[in-house]
């Protein structure tokens, strides 16, 4: 199996409580990977821990044969969003994007409005992003984990708070992108985008990873 992320004996405290508990898994890359559960249920400790956000307990993560925290801080060739997109809300959608795109200088213009069409949004839109409603604002999101075109996604709810046509959308456009050969590991509450979406599925509870779907044995 070519893996992309290998999680081992991931185990993560918050003073006295362990909201991870030996979480081994690998995820293969080119899929899409599902993870189901409910609010702390550890889903996103365990996205920011492959992220780099959080340092673990005990255990490891390796991502693309480069283990975070030793190897890299943050993973190369990684996109995402993890909970509510965090933007400056006087400045419109393009310029968010811009002065997130200055720091890694991967990308320009032309990139970070194609970025914004693939969502749906207009880049030429001078609204500011404070007054954007919550779905267009996860639009947003969507466009700046996307906008340098990565190898890897890391979406934490990325269709939160989008009608049925924005669902539809956003569903083809993962899709397209695993077509590329992107890998994604994708948070949801909702059971119909994993049953549409992924390859495999996860099941956090309580800190605790079990296998529902697509792993053998």
């Amino acid at each position: 199996m070519d893996v992309a992320i290998s999680v081992e004996n991931l185990s993560k405290d918050f003073g006295q409580e362990r909201v991870l508990h030996s979480v081994t898994r690998d995820f293969e890359r080119g899929k899409i990977h599902g993870i189901v559960g409910n609010n702390g249920s550890g889903k996103t400790v365990l996205m920011k821990c492959i992220c780099g956000f959080l340092v673990p307990t005990d255990g490891t993560v390796t991502v693309n044969d480069q283990r975070v925290g030793v190897d890299v801080d943050f993973p190369p060739n990684l996109g995402l969003i993890i909970e509510t997109p965090g933007f400056l809300p006087q400045y419109s959608g393009m310029k968010n994007l811009e002065i997130l795109a200055s720091l890694n200088r991967k990308i320009g213009l032309r990139e970070i409005a194609a970025s914004i069409r693939r969502v749906g949004l207009d880049p030429n839109m001078k609204k500011p992003v404070g007054k954007y409603s919550l779905g267009m604002r996860q639009r947003l999101g969507i466009a700046q984990a996307i906008m340098e075109d990565p190898s890897l996604l890391i979406l934490d709810e990325p269709l939160n708070g989008l009608d049925k046509h924005g669902v539809r959308e956003m569903r083809e456009l993962i899709r397209g992108l695993q077509a590329a050969g992107k890998t994604i590991l994708l948070a949801s509450h909702n059971q119909g985008d994993i049953d549409a979406l992924c390859d495999t599925v996860c099941e956090m509870d309580a800190g605790v990873m079990t296998a529902i779907r697509g792993y053998e044995g």
